[in-house]
C-alpha cells in the first residue's frame, strides 16, 4: 500500500541527514562493505539519488545549513546520530568528537549527552574489562540520555523506513566459540553489549507503528 503521508523534510534535508549518519559511521574507521551497500541502497530509495557517489561525508557547518533552523529537526538528527554511534556497542573518541562538532554547529547543548561519556571506549581497556563494564547496570548513569532518545517523535515516512531497515528486528543471539570440545570464548548478545539497545528497539517499534497506523503502509517486509 502506498503511503499518503507527506514527508515533513525536503529531499535536500534527507540527503544531508543521511550524509551526517554516514559521516558518523565512518568516523571511527570501522565500516563494512555490507553497511556501505545498505546505505547506498537506502539513499537511492529514500532520497531519489541516482548514484551512491553523491553520498559523501558532510561537514558540521554544511549539515546545519542543510537542515535549517528548526531546533526539533536538529535535535532529532542528533538523536539518530547518537544511535548510529553506539549501534555496535562501542562509543569511540572520534564518534564523541564528531557528535560534539555536530552539536555546536546545530546550536544544541544536550545536557543528557554528558552521561553517555561514561560509555566512552578507552583503548587501554582489555576486551574483557570493556564487556564487564558494558554489562554492569547503568540505569542511574544513562537514564538522562535514554529519556532524551525516547523523546524522539517519528514524523517522516522516509526516516521511519530507514530506521526499520537498519535496526534489526531482534537482538542477535549470543553464542559460544568452541575449539576441540572446549568453550574458549563467549560472545554476549548485542543487547548486552549496547547500553542503548532498548532505545534502538523502541525507535524501531515507533517507526513501524507510524508507518502502519499513520501512513497506512504494509510493514510486513520489516517484521
Amino acid at each position: 500500500m502506498t503511503s499518503t503521508t507527506q514527508s515533513i523534510y525536503t529531499d535536500s534535508q534527507i540527503v544531508a541527514w543521511l550524509r551526517g549518519l554516514y559521516t558518523i559511521a565512518w568516523s571511527d574507521g570501522h565500516y563494512d562493505p555490507e553497511e556501505e551497500e545498505l546505505i547506498a541502497q537506502l539513499t537511492r530509495e529514500l532520497a531519489n539519488l541516482d548514484s551512491f557517489e553523491r553520498l559523501e561525508p558532510i561537514k558540521p557547518e554544511e549539515l546545519a545549513i542543510a537542515l535549517g533552523k528548526d531546533p526539533e529537526t536538529a535535535e532529532n538528527f542528533l538523536r539518530t546520530a547518537v544511535l548510529v554511534a553506539v549501534a555496535d556497542g562501542v562509543y569511540s573518541a572520534p564518534e564523541y568528537e564528531l557528535l560534539q562538532q555536530f552539536s555546536q554547529a546545530l546550536n544544541l547543548e544536550i545536557e543528557a549527552l554528558k552521561s553517555l561519556e561514561n560509555t566512552l571506549y578507552r583503548p587501554e581497556e582489555s576486551t574483557s574489562e570493556r564487556i564487564a563494564k558494558q554489562t554492569q547496570p547503568r540505569l542511574d548513569v544513562l537514564h538522562p540520555v535514554k529519556d532524551w532518545l525516547d523523546g524522539m517523535e517519528v514524523q517522516d515516512p522516509r526516516l521511519a523506513r530507514f530506521v526499520c531497515k537498519v535496526i534489526p528486528s531482534q537482538c542477535p543471539f549470543e553464542r559460544d566459540i568452541n575449539l576441540f570440545g572446549r568453550t574458549i570464548a563467549h560472545i554476549p548478545p548485542l543487547c548486552k553489549l549496547n547500553p542503548l539497545y532498548e532505545q534502538l528497539v523502541s525507535l524501531r517499534f515507533r517507526s513501524l507503528s507510524y508507518l502502519a497506523d499513520d501512513c497506512g503502509e504494509d510493514i510486513s517486509e520489516y517484521i
